[in-house]
């Protein structure tokens, strides 16, 4: 496993807070300098154009932003990237697909985003979804159980994570996953936020039949405000959820409808919106090619981190940091996302104790993660242990 070095890509953010070690999983990842430059830029092009920017921001900010996801994804055609501010746009806009004469029939996990399980779990409330739930624990037999309910039909839609993002556990293969389900009028959204840039993903094989859904904010180290989904053809032609960015292109609306949409993504667009995020993100991408990092090295340099930090955190032996209290296991066979999660009653405490030495991780509930990126290196991982040591220990 290889670990990279890439502390003077990020001097910005290090000299604004110079003491903080930033191992949080959910939290804001560290931005590279290079976002800067960008977050001026944007500035600046809305002070040259007002206006006008739209036109810039249509015919080159975002097909730029588009190629780049697309490579990074393997997708066959950039132009069934659709951008938004933030996922939950796009959740509203995918539930709006459905007929609305009857609830929506969702197959989930116990173990989804806030972002879609509160907005299923109010829908619930009002009798418009009727939602399944497979529980993602034991993970060992996740895969076989989520696809015999693939298997079993009978749903418009099925929304899973590829990685879940209180366990680090992964949903298995994509192309197993789509090829279990036997209905091609079943919408499949992949949930992507803790996958994008964190692990190697080829969507080339399901591009024609699943959605994905991702952003920014974590693991592409651009921030917030630039999110994006992939739409298959052919699926959702017309969200009722639709703002006047979908007018943009060429539309048609079938006989008797007034209202058109392109038949590119941009049948999912929304409404106005801050571009300064995509500058961020096409700034990072430009950046990450330079370099000739990709999502693969991004997971490497990770695995390696992880291993590192499990190796000097495991002797000092704290209670909720033992490698038992692990709840994904960690090691080269295993399938695991870019954080570790310990499963233990003391991860508010822990997170607060840390924060006291200015080492931030994250938790949910009795789960307490650590993150690592492109940011983070070697030396970060052994002070961040020393810390711990510190206020934890003894």
């Amino acid at each position: 496993m290889t670990m990279l070095d890439l502390s003077a890509h990020f001097t910005q953010f290090r000299a604004a807070a110079p003491n903080r070690i930033n191992l949080a999983c959910h939290s804001h990842h560290d931005w590279p300098d290079v976002t800067l430059a960008a977050q001026e830029l944007c500035w600046r092009d809305a002070a040259r154009l007002a206006g006008d920017k739209w036109g810039l921001v249509f015919s080159e900010l975002i097909p730029t932003v588009q190629a780049a996801i697309a490579k990074h994804l393997n997708l066959p055609d950039a132009s069934t990237i659709a951008v938004a501010p933030n996922t939950h746009e796009f959740l509203r806009r995918l539930l709006s697909c459905f007929p609305a004469d009857r609830p929506t029939r969702i197959l989930t996990t116990d173990a989804e985003f806030h972002t879609a399980r509160r907005q299923l779990e109010r829908l619930e409330e009002d009798g418009l979804v009727a939602v399944t739930r497979i529980a993602t624990e034991p993970f060992a037999s996740f895969g076989e159980r989520f696809f015999a309910a693939c298997r079993a039909g009978g749903y418009d839609l099925v929304f899973v994570s590829q990685v879940f993002f209180n366990s680090a556990a992964t949903c298995g293969d994509l192309q197993q996953l789509t090829d279990a389900l036997p209905s091609r009028d079943t919408y499949l959204v992949i949930d992507g936020y803790h996958g994008f840039m964190a692990r190697p993903t080829d969507l080339s094989g399901i591009a024609a039949r699943a959605f994905y859904l991702a952003g920014g904010y974590k693991y592409a180290m651009a921030g917030e405000g630039c999110c994006f989904l992939h739409c298959p053809p052919g699926y959702g032609a017309r969200p009722r959820d639709t703002g006047w960015f979908a007018d943009f292109g060429s539309l048609a609306a079938p006989p008797g409808k007034s209202v058109g949409y392109p038949e590119d993504a941009g049948r999912f667009l929304g409404a106005t919106f801050d571009p300064s995020g995509l500058y961020r993100l096409a700034a990072v991408f430009d950046w990450l090619a330079r370099e000739g990092i990709g999502a693969e090295q991004a997971h490497r340099h990770a695995q390696a981190l992880m291993a590192r930090f499990l190796d000097a955190v495991t002797p000092l032996n704290i209670a909720g940091l033992r490698r038992e209290d692990l709840m994904t296991p960690f090691g080269p066979a295993t399938e695991h996302g870019n954080f570790l999660t310990f499963r233990t009653s003391r991860a508010g405490e822990i997170e607060t104790r840390l924060a006291a030495v200015d080492m931030h991780c994250d938790h949910r509930g009795d789960r307490l993660r650590f993150g690592f990126g492109l940011s983070t290196t070697a030396a970060v991982v052994d002070e961040a242990v020393e810390r711990i040591a510190r206020a934890l220990a003894g």
